[in-house]
């Protein structure tokens, strides 16, 4: 099994995937180790001093005020664990839970938060043991950070609440910290508040999204090559040439892809007999580069953010490493939260151009001589009709998802804390958008190799021949009298969520960007 060393100067992106996705142990380096105990032994000096220090010796947000003594210091750590872990609603994910929990170490691993060492080996042996504490949807307002899913997580390294086994069995948690010899923990000064006050569950979310993405980019760009070519369309608005003079670079990524797609093509550029020449395509189709590029470059700048947020350390107070224990704004979500936004309105525009590719290929009057709805005999059978309505449903939402969170703000905390950042919700939002995405996608492929095959005597290029051999070979069936259409959906979809259309083009194109 793969594992994931843990220093003091962050994480990456695909250590983040491993350990969420694909159960990557985790280890302590020995300089994390080390930052952990120089750390902890400034947060002691302090609890010593009769001076009250902010998570150290007080009370909390807006009950920061009051000076708490030595012997009620362990039941303040443990009650601030158990009263924020106060979420609501449905489990999230498994993935997102890990990554939460990972994210959380990473900074506890930084040496900046004041946490003991074997906090943080208990951190890392859940996460080993692949137990997974119950978080719910609703309990984060992004600022101070995640507070309640990470004080769920929190109380399962206390023994308390419900976590899930590896087995997916849901138990008690300390009964499951048992059955894997790991001794739940102890809190002391300041490591209750060190485990909560991080942006960990909106950033793994982001990371994960960026993954998701990059496949559903490059799926999205194919595509509209089918579909280009079941439309008989032009390639030549693909040419670099075009795209160096808006030096926009995933504008050029996005056409570069497409003409990869569709080079040897029969289809491409034709004209029918009796039908009017074709000075342009569509802007569904002409601009399928424009559209899809500008969703790739708030990719790349979502990614920088991410790579900055996985080298930080957010927590408050903070140890410093001139020894000074400071108060900050730090754990506050809006970089995260604001790039989540971001790219739920790029998908959300890049499934709208999807769908109206779909419509152009099943109306007769736009299709350029393909059947009404791609029906085998139109009139009695409706042919994708209704799956261009399913196609149209799932936009509509992504639209309403395309409303950005982190534009809201609601205080709490008696308004100490009177500005949020809402990156949770956004993050939860851009999870529903992306599924929705890889779905629209999945008509436009299934709508579009129909396409490409009612061409009779038109030969599509080698790339396009391999997704629809692969999209066969997987069980989504061709062109032919109606059937139950949902089970092919469904297929489309798998076939599309697992990356196998990139597989299957990028034997021919090589690599896509």
């Amino acid at each position: 099994m793969q594992t994931v060393v843990l220093g003091t100067s962050g994480t990456t992106p695909q250590d983040v995937i491993d350990v969420a996705r694909h159960g990557a142990r985790v280890e302590l380096s020995t300089e994390a180790v080390r930052a952990l105990a120089a750390a902890r032994g400034v947060i002691d000096a302090l609890a010593a001093k009769p001076e009250p220090v902010y998570g150290v010796s007080t009370g909390f947000g807006a009950l920061a005020t009051r000076h708490i003594s030595h012997e009620l210091r362990a039941q303040l750590q443990r009650n601030i664990v158990r009263s924020h872990a106060a979420g609501m609603g449905p489990r999230v994910e498994r993935e997102v839970v890990r990554a939460l929990m990972f994210l959380r170490l990473k900074t506890v691993a930084s040496g900046h938060t004041g946490v003991r060492p074997e906090v943080a080996q208990t951190m890392a042996d859940v996460l080993n043991a692949g137990i997974t504490p119950v978080v719910h949807e609703y309990g984060s307002l992004g600022c101070s950070g995640d507070l309640a899913p990470l004080s769920h997580c929190a109380l399962a390294l206390m023994g308390e609440g419900d976590a899930e086994g590896p087995d997916g069995e849901l138990k008690p948690a300390g009964e499951l910290l048992a059955a894997h010899g790991i001794a739940p923990v102890e809190l002391k000064e300041k490591e209750g508040l060190a485990l909560l006050n991080g942006t960990d569950g909106m950033l793994g979310m982001l990371i994960m999204a960026l993954a998701d993405l990059d496949t559903l980019y490059k799926s999205a760009d194919i595509t509209a090559a089918l579909s280009l070519e079941a439309l008989l369309g032009t390639e030549k608005v693909l040419e670099p040439e075009l795209h160096a003079i808006r030096p926009h670079p995933g504008q050029a990524a996005a056409a570069a892809n497409m003409l990869a797609v569709l080079k040897g093509s029969g289809l491409t550029g034709h004209a029918l007999a009796g039908e009017a020449p074709r000075v342009q395509d569509a802007y569904s189709v002409r601009c399928a580069p424009q559209v899809a590029g500008a969703g790739r470059d708030t990719m790349a700048h979502a990614r920088l953010v991410a790579e900055r947020e996985l080298a930080a350390a957010v927590d408050n107070p903070v140890v410093l490493s001139d020894g000074r224990v400071a108060s900050n704004g730090n754990f506050h979500g809006a970089p995260v939260a604001y790039v989540l936004d971001f790219l739920a309105i790029a998908a959300a525009d890049l499934g709208s151009i999807a769908e109206r590719r779909t419509d152009r290929l099943l109306d007769k009057n736009r299709s350029h001589g393909l059947p009404p709805f791609l029906a085998e005999d139109a009139g009695v059978d409706s042919g994708l009709m209704i799956a261009q309505y399913t196609q149209a449903a799932l936009v509509s939402e992504m639209k309403r998802l395309a409303v950005p969170a982190s534009a809201d703000s609601i205080p709490s905390s008696a308004m100490q804390e009177d500005h949020v950042s809402m990156g949770w919700s956004a993050a939860r939002k851009l999870r529903t958008a992306i599924g929705n995405l890889n779905r629209i996608i999945a008509v436009e492929l299934y709508a579009a190799t129909r396409g490409i095959e009612l061409r009779e005597g038109l030969t599509p290029a080698p790339a396009s021949q391999a997704a629809i051999d692969a999209l066969r070979a997987a069980g989504v069936a061709g062109p032919g009298p109606d059937r139950f259409l949902a089970p092919d959906l469904a297929a489309a979809d798998a076939f599309v969520g697992a990356g196998k259309l990139v597989a299957a083009v990028e034997p021919v194109t090589g690599p896509l960007a």
